[in-house]
């Protein structure tokens, strides 16, 4: 096990590179002057806007700057944002529990409706269910999240007035000191009345909007999983000695086919944060996604090639460690 851990940190090194090279090429391919878009529309002489260059190695050659950033990063110095002058690691840190928070709702919506609902599927695959759950899948999968969200918003939020459409919690009512960042948590461990409610309000609609394309992809892989698993000889043999049949399925059969599943589960927290971008942007929650679009605007280069190098390493920790509990759920698999 400790072998392969170290095999698979390993080849995470061209990863970041990559990564770390894609990002800073692409930022500085955006029109635009990060420090015109810094000092705005505000008469500047030449001189004083070259030594802002200067001061922020601007006028050094994209390779110095580059191998600049790589040396920074090893030191883990992620930079200082050029908007708020702040430590790019610390507006991370800040923000990230936002975007946490309503990753972990969407994924526990889709996995709370998509797992039983490709299982059941399977156990009744080609009758009306099943065939209703894979169009619903499709379209799912297949709905623009920008689209999905202001409709949503329009319907749920503005006509039947159900949920809000922006914010985390309603800040007029309700204020309290963040301890732990979660807005839900913070809610209840604040003791004041409603609160809790208010941010569970909130967080309703991003979770719904985020989490429709994993759901999709969770329930489809159930499906497809326990379709596998339901024709083996050990359910068969279940199934000889009469027990029941949620137990041959729910039991016998769902363990085994959750092992491609919990694949799939951890390949979408990317998926989350990407999603997350246009999510927050649409539902105004003060996460990472708005942050990187707000950084690409001003283009504040350390806080984007920070904060893709962050998101980043978050989503590669994730999937080494959906690799290492294979072995948790199905005990025949063992890394060498």
């Amino acid at each position: 096990m400790l072998r392969y851990l170290l095999r698979r940190l390993a080849l995470t090194i061209p990863t970041f590179i990559a990564l770390m090279a894609l990002t800073f090429v692409a930022i500085r391919l955006v029109p635009g002057d990060p420090v015109e878009v810094r000092v705005g529309e505000r008469g500047i002489s030449p001189e004083r806007l070259a030594q802002f260059r200067h001061e922020l190695g601007l006028d050094q050659p994209l390779w110095k700057q580059f191998l600049d950033y790589a040396g920074q990063l090893l030191q883990g110095d992620f930079g200082t944002s050029l908007a708020t002058s702040q430590p790019v690691l610390t507006e991370f840190l800040a923000l990230f529990p936002a975007t946490l928070e309503l990753s972990l709702a969407a994924m526990l919506f889709a996995a709370l409706i998509g797992l039983p609902a490709g299982t059941i599927a399977a156990a009744r695959r080609g009758t009306i269910f099943d065939q209703t759950l894979m169009g619903l899948s499709v379209t799912g999968y297949s709905m623009p999240i920008f689209w999905w969200g202001l409709l949503l918003i329009m319907f749920v939020g503005e006509r039947w007035g159900l949920t809000p459409v922006s914010g985390r919690i309603d800040l007029i009512q309700y204020y309290f000191e963040p301890v732990t960042g979660f807005m839900t948590i913070d809610a209840w461990l604040s003791g004041q009345p409603g609160a809790v409610k208010d941010a569970l309000h909130h967080l309703l609609l991003p979770a719904i909007v985020l989490g429709t394309v994993p759901l999709a992809v969770v329930a489809r892989m159930t499906r497809s999983a326990m379709l596998e698993v339901l024709g083996e000889d050990y359910v068969r043999t279940a199934r000889a000695k009469g027990l029941p049949a949620w137990r041959v399925v729910g039991l016998h059969a769902l363990r085994n086919a959750l092992i491609p599943v919990v694949t799939v589960i951890g390949l979408q927290v990317g998926a989350l944060m990407a999603g997350a971008v246009l999510t927050e942007t649409i539902f105004s929650w003060p996460g990472i996604g708005k942050w990187l679009i707000e950084s690409i605007a001003r283009r504040d280069y350390p806080a984007l090639q920070g904060g893709v190098m962050l998101v980043s390493t978050i989503v590669i920790g994730v999937n080494l460690a959906v690799d290492l509990t294979y072995g948790l759920i199905n005990p025949r698999i063992r890394h060498g």
